[in-house]
């Protein structure tokens, strides 16, 4: 089977959460299939990873994104029904080089988020069967983001959920399957488009990697990993440090805040002038980073889906508390590790119990939770006979048309 694979990043490093999915999918994919890979690239970093993929495709393309011509357009097109990822999501040469791959007549098109879903249904590419992957469903986040600001950015917020919605809808129920992540994505997925099929294809964790090497260390070390300039992760952790933070540290003078991921907005960047918080930036691996640390934190305010961070905690040893919104889209085999808090004074408390913990119980609590059942290559085992499912569709109706 030949699976055109389009993703809005390429998946290489596997080191943020929208390309940890996309690469083990990729990885997985390539033991039964022949991949061609288009992938856009955001800076040159990211380009020089492209031989990293070689192994695992029949070919990879990467298509060099124009922020700031696509930031123009988009400013352009906010009077029309076009959705704003769509056209910061672009590249000059991506319909050119689309139409020279449906030339391989691929058997099915395995589109990665709603950014490229678009892209499947270009001339060249939408008689051939789309699988959909849209993890979670954008327009709902945008919604819930619209609530959370004010002024023009909560107007765009909403358009954008609004837009997005639409094409959503018409996406799903173009593709003969639509992945999402939880049970509660394929309810609002549904919900949008109801004659579409959602199957649940979970996320999942690197166990060999993650896992602790050596004995835990007792330093009072509070960690959050993710993309700094990802609008819920800059939101959650100015509110963790502006408000949680200090009622931490009134109680626990010698802890530290670690924040980790890459990208930081000078928001973030800001925040390294606060006592016992470093801005850390971006890491080659964040397990490091979690081994050391006594305690992870998940404050988001707005989220979807499962957060591939809680997981990649628990599997590092590290007790881990989040907002309940982050909770709600957890596999409840991980929730013994994880408190839920609401409020900065909840949230503080949650922190400091763990902190007054033992080393070594917090990290035998962190690995009494058995994540075998959350390993990538069973998660998202059944992609490949929803790949084949589609194919074969396709192909029953062809003869008898």
């Amino acid at each position: 089977m030949r699976v055109l694979f389009l993703t809005h990043r390429l998946p290489y490093a596997p080191n943020r959460g929208d390309r940890v999915r996309a690469y083990h999918l990729l990885r997985i994919l390539s033991t039964r299939t022949d991949i061609d890979l288009v992938s856009l690239v955001h800076d040159e970093e990211e380009a020089s990873h492209v031989g990293e993929l070689t192994a695992l495709t029949s070919s990879v393309t990467a298509l060099a994104v124009s922020r700031m011509r696509n930031l123009a357009r988009s400013v352009l097109y906010l009077p029309t029904s076009r959705p704003t990822t769509h056209t910061l999501l672009d590249a000059p040469d991506l319909d050119a080089t689309l139409a020279s791959l449906a030339q391989k007549k691929p058997d099915v098109v395995l589109a990665y988020c709603s950014g490229m879903a678009r892209c499947a249904l270009t001339p060249a590419l939408r008689s051939i069967p789309m699988v959909l992957d849209m993890v979670d469903v954008d327009s709902a986040k945008w919604s819930a983001m619209a609530t959370t600001h004010r002024g023009p950015r909560s107007w765009v917020y909403a358009r954008e959920a609004r837009v997005l919605r639409a094409f959503e809808a018409a996406a799903a129920t173009h593709a003969s399957t639509t992945m999402v992540v939880t049970d509660k994505e394929r309810q609002t997925m549904t919900a949008i488009a109801p004659r579409a099929r959602v199957d649940v294809v979970p996320n999942g964790v690197d166990i060999g990697r993650i896992r602790p090497p050596s004995e835990p260390t007792g330093a009072p070390i509070v960690v959050f990993c993710g993309v700094m300039d990802y609008a819920p992760n800059v939101e959650g952790v100015l509110w963790f440090a502006r408000t949680v933070w200090p009622l931490v540290t009134t109680a626990r003078p010698d802890a530290r805040f670690d924040i980790v991921g890459s990208n930081p907005v000078p928001a973030i960047r800001a925040l390294h002038d606060m006592a016992g918080v470093t801005v850390v930036g971006g890491v080659p691996d964040v397990a490091p980073y979690l081994w050391r640390a006594a305690v992870s934190v998940a404050p988001l305010l707005t989220a979807r889906g499962v957060q591939n961070k809680v997981l990649e905690a628990i599997g590092a040893g590290l007790p881990t508390v989040v907002t309940p919104v982050v909770a709600e889209g957890l596999p409840s085999l991980v929730l013994p590790a994880c408190t839920a808090a609401a409020t900065p004074e909840e949230f503080a408390a949650a922190v400091l119990k763990y902190l007054h913990e033992t080393p070594a119980a917090r990290r035998a609590l962190a690995l009494s939770v058995d994540l075998n059942a959350l390993s990538w290559d069973r998660t998202v085992a059944s992609v490949y006979e929803i790949l084949g499912d589609a194919a074969g569709r396709s192909a029953r109706l062809g003869a008898n048309s």
